[in-house]
C-alpha cells in the first residue's frame, strides 16, 4: 500500500490536512519538490507517481482511466481518512478530477478541494492531445509540440539518449490523457480552484477558466508567472498553499 507515494506521511508530524500532489506528462513526483516548504505549515505534501517512472520505473505505465482509479483508490485510500484536497498540473489535473469524481461516486469521503494547473477543462478538445495523436508523430516532433520556454530544461536537450528514454512514458501518459477525456465530465461537489501560465503557448488562458463549469461549488481563478510548466516556480505552491487555508481552515483552539 502507499507504493505510489514519493514519501511517506510519519505518524508524528503528519498534520492534519493533506495535499496530493499528481505530475504532468512524462514527469514524475520530483515535479513538487521544494512545495513542502512553500505550501506552508499545517499542510502535508504528498506527491504521488504514477507507474513508469522514477522508482516505479520497472512497472509498466497505466494508460486506462478505469484502472487507474481503481488502483488510486486502493493505495490511496488510506490516506483519505482526514481533510485532504487535490492539486494536479496538466495531465495531473485531469487525474485529480477524475479521481475526485470517482471518490464521491462510490461514496468515499470527498476531497475539500480540487486544484488544477494548465490544463484545458475536460469538456473541451485539447489540441495538444490532438496533434500528438496524429499517425506517425516522430520523437522529434513530439518533443517539438511540448517544447515552450521551459518545457524541456536545456540539460535534457543536450543529452539525446536521457530524452529518448523518457519518451515511451510520455506517449503512454498522453494515451492515459486521452482516456481520462473519454468520458463526459460532470461537475464536483467541491471548490476547485484553476491556475493558467500566462506565457503558456499549449494552454490558453480562457481555456483554464473553462474549468468553471466543473463545479457545483465555488470556482476561483488565477493566473501564475510562467509558461506550461510553471508548476516549477515558486509562485504556484505558495497559491495553493493560501488557496488550502482558505479552503481547509484550521480548527479553532479553546
Amino acid at each position: 500500500m502507499l507504493r505510489y507515494l514519493a514519501t511517506r506521511p510519519k505518524a508524528e508530524d503528519d498534520p492534519a490536512r493533506r495535499l496530493l500532489c499528481f505530475h504532468h506528462a512524462g514527469a514524475g513526483a520530483m515535479t513538487f519538490a521544494g512545495w513542502r516548504q512553500r505550501v506552508g505549515a499545517g499542510v502535508s505534501v504528498l506527491p504521488v507517481r504514477l507507474p513508469g517512472r522514477e522508482s516505479l520505473r520497472r512497472q509498466p505505465p497505466l494508460t486506462d482511466a478505469h484502472r487507474l482509479m481503481e488502483e488510486l483508490t486502493e493505495d490511496l485510500g488510506p490516506l483519505l481518512d482526514r481533510p485532504y484536497a487535490f492539486y494536479g498540473h496538466s495531465l495531473g489535473a485531469l487525474v485529480a478530477h477524475r479521481f475526485a469524481l470517482h471518490l464521491t461516486a462510490t461514496g468515499r469521503r470527498p476531497p475539500e478541494a480540487v486544484l488544477v494547473g494548465a490544463c484545458p477543462a475536460p469538456h473541451l478538445p485539447s489540441r495538444l492531445l490532438e496533434e500528438a495523436s496524429l499517425p506517425g508523430v516522430t520523437d522529434e516532433q513530439l518533443v517539438g509540440l511540448l517544447a515552450d520556454d521551459d518545457s524541456v530544461p536545456e540539460l535534457l536537450l543536450g543529452r539525446p539518449e536521457w530524452l529518448r528514454a523518457t519518451l515511451p512514458t510520455l506517449r503512454a501518459d498522453l494515451r492515459l490523457a486521452r482516456s481520462l477525456r473519454s468520458v463526459a465530465a460532470r461537475p464536483l461537489p467541491c471548490p476547485l480552484w484553476a491556475f493558467a501560465g500566462r506565457d503558456d503557448r499549449m494552454v490558453g488562458v480562457p481555456e483554464v477558466r473553462a474549468w468553471e463549469r466543473c463545479t457545483t461549488s465555488r470556482f476561483h481563478f488565477r493566473t501564475m508567472p510562467g509558461a506550461h510548466f510553471f508548476v516549477r516556480g515558486r509562485e504556484l505552491p505558495l497559491a495553493v498553499g493560501a488557496a488550502l487555508h482558505s479552503e481547509m481552515p484550521l480548527p479553532q483552539v479553546g
